[in-house]
Parts: structure tokens; sequence; C-alpha cells
């Protein structure tokens, strides 16, 4: 008898989760202005670090299509393009006007997103850039990782904050009691 009244209740948790649901949660933990931009620069600066990584590796390895790219003989080392594409959302964001100009909603999200990833490319060749000297594969290159963990672990708390973590766990517990969801007005954020 137990088993069979907790299929609802899981039934019930899946079928509440709905695109719209979801979208409500989304939005009220980010109604607070530029905590979007973060989320989405936190999210695109680990994804690409976990891209870039798990590239470099291939390449090291000399596994899949991946090569190093190289100009006239210098290999271009993957934080210049993370540089590139920090100055290109720099200028962006400077030419871009307030949050009254047109477009500024989407084209804030997207530089969010360029920064986040072109922070990744820089910040995995930390050491390189703080002794001049290829240290990615060396003990030494470890700071690497470090700064990534510092830096990501800085945007993620400004980004993703505690608002989005509460909603979604009291979403989740109403859920699994089988409780209504609770209304837009009792999921605002603090």
């Amino acid at each position: 008898m137990a088993a069979s009244a907790r299929v609802p209740v899981h039934h019930a948790a899946r079928s509440r989760f709905t695109r719209e649901r979801l979208a409500q949660i989304y939005r009220t933990a980010f109604a607070k202005p530029g905590s979007e931009r973060l989320f989405l620069s936190s999210l695109a600066f680990f994804l690409a670090f976990l891209v870039v990584r798990g590239i470099t590796i291939s390449i090291h390895a000399n596994l899949g299509p991946f090569r190093n790219v190289t100009v006239g003989g210098t290999h271009i080392h993957h934080l210049v393009w993370g540089i590139f594409l920090l100055l290109f959302c720099g200028l962006g964001l400077l030419a871009l006007g307030g949050p009254g100009a047109r477009w500024f909603h989407s084209c804030s999200r997207l530089l969010a997103v360029g920064f986040g990833v072109g922070a990744a490319l820089t910040l995995d060749e930390f050491e390189l850039w703080l002794h001049l000297a290829d240290l990615y594969w060396a003990p030494q290159g470890s700071g690497s990782i470090r700064a990534v963990l510092l830096f990501g672990s800085l945007l993620s708390v400004a980004g993703w904050g505690w608002p989005l973590t509460r909603l979604l766990l009291k979403e989740v517990a109403h859920s699994f009691r089988g409780e209504p969801a609770p209304s837009a007005r009792h999921l605002s954020p603090p």
C-alpha cells in the first residue's frame, strides 16, 4: 500500500516540472538586473573550460581531429583567442548602450556568454602569462587550474547565487511532498 501511494507523488513530481513552470522559476530567480548575465557567463565559463581542457588533452595525446594552431611556425595558444574574445565582448558592451537600447537584452546575454568563454580560454593558460613560459603540462602548470577554480567560484557565487538554488530546492520539496506548487508570490527571492 505504501509503495503504491508513492507512485502518484513521483508522477506528480515529474509532471509538475513543465517548461512553463521551469521558465517561471528561472524568471523569478533572475529578476534582479544582471543576475541572468552572471549566470550565463558562469555556465559558459565552466563549459568552455571543460571543452578546451578536453581538446587540449586530445591534442597532447594526438587523438581526434584537433591539432595545434600554428601561423608561420609559431604556436598560437588558446589564451590568444580568449584575449581577443574578451576584447570583443568589452567593446560590444561599451557600444551596446543602456538597458533601454534596442536589442540590449539579447546582446548583453550573448556578450556575457562570450565573456565566460574568453575568460576560460585565457585563465586555462594562466601560468603561461604569469611566467611567460609554457608550463601547461609541467607540475607548475597546476596554477592555471587554481586560477580557473578561484575565478569560476567567484563568478558562480555571483551568477547562480542562492536564489535559483533555493527556488529549485523549494520546488522539489513541494513536489515530493505532493503539495501544490508555490505561487509566484511565494517564489520571490529574498
